[in-house]
Parts: C-alpha cells; structure tokens; sequence
C-alpha cells in the first residue's frame, strides 16, 4: 500500500500526524507500506527570523494577543506529549522551509525520506534549529545518511530539485489540499489532518478489503 503524505517540516500537527500514522501502521505488521513524503509549504513568503519568538509571531499573523498565541501553543504542546513528543516552542526558530524540502527531495532518491522527514521534524519542534541554516541542514542531512557533498551541491544551487518541490505543491493544489496533513492511500482515500489512530486503522482496513 503506498501512503503519500502532503506535509511542512514547520507544522506541528504534521508530526504529531506522523507519530499517529505509525502507531496505525504497526495494527498491520504483516503488510508492506511505501511512504512517500511530498513537500507542502504553509507560508513560502516566510523569511527567516532568528530574533521573533513564536508566539509573537503567531500573535502578529493571527491577531490576536501574547497570551491568547502562548495558551494556543500550550495545547499543541500537549497534544503532542500524548503521542510521545517533546515541543519546544521557545527555542523554536521561525524560518522559511523551502531548502529543508529540497534536502528532503534529495532524500528521497535515496529511500530515506521517512529518515530525513523525522530528523527535520525533531530538529525544529525539539531542538530548536535553524532549519533555514547551512551548516545545521549538512549536519542533520548527514546524520539521515546522505553525504556532505551532495547536500552542499542543493545548497549552493538555487534550482536542484526546486521543480520536484514546485511539483508536489502544484499537485497538492489540484488534490484540493486545503492544509495540512494530507494523506493519500494508495490514491482512493484520503486523509486530512491530524486524526486519531482510530481513523488511519480504519482507513487501511477499508482499502486491504
């Protein structure tokens, strides 16, 4: 069964999605999966920000106040202590994601998309990096398996593998993605959110029917 999932290395619930997705998939241990992360950006227009604090950030873009982003950022930090992740929204560093995707697209040639996926995710929402940074994408590229050359080639280009990020956005429009998570199974179910297990344990057994 192929599972293509629409998602931002930057959306909170994508990971928490993921961490859910992989809790159905174990309900299915004699069954083959084939992953495919496809790139989605929430804002492209985002520049990095070293010195604004997510709430703040929240606050400016959704009008509304301090208090109101930290006590919003509260519940998702919850959320996602109840599927085994630690969020760290103060060390968060609020950046534009388009070089992480095309690591994550170089990845991909490589089957370990799902590796390089979990790394950026725990990087960003756990650690607090700089996902936008040079030397943090080589390091954490490398630690997903993928050689220091190469991903300094995507860095230093200003086109490899744009298109394939460019495509998997484009396509995501045409699917009427409206955010995400988005999953697809095996192109005749989707998903959209965050769901419970419930609802991914469910979706799977409909298609194996």
């Amino acid at each position: 069964m192929k599972i293509e999932i629409w998602s931002d290395i930057m959306c909170p619930f994508c990971y928490i999605g993921k961490r859910q997705l992989e809790t159905a998939l174990a309900v299915f241990p004699n069954n083959d999966f084939e992953i495919e992360w496809k790139s989605f950006q929430l804002d492209p227009t985002i520049t990095s920000q070293p010195d604004t604090d997510v709430y703040t950030f929240l606050a400016e873009r959704k009008g509304m106040s301090i208090e109101q982003s930290k006590e919003m950022h509260k519940g998702v930090v919850e959320r996602a202590k109840s599927v085994g992740l630690e969020y760290n929204f103060d060390k968060a560093v609020i950046s534009n994601s388009l070089n992480a995707h095309r690591i994550i697209q170089l990845a991909k040639t490589k089957n370990i998309g799902d590796r390089m996926e979990e790394i950026f995710f725990k990087a960003y929402f756990t650690d607090g990096k700089d996902l936008n940074n040079g030397p943090a994408l080589i390091q954490l590229g490398i630690e997903a398996g993928l050689e220091e050359n190469e991903i300094r080639e995507v860095l230093e280009s200003d086109d490899l593998f744009l298109k394939e990020v460019q495509s998997d956005i484009k396509e995501a429009g045409e699917l009427g993605v409206q955010g995400v998570p988005f999953f697809v199974f095996d192109r005749k179910y989707a998903v959209s959110g965050a769901q419970p297990v419930e609802t991914f344990v469910k979706t799977i057994e409909e298609i194996l029917k």
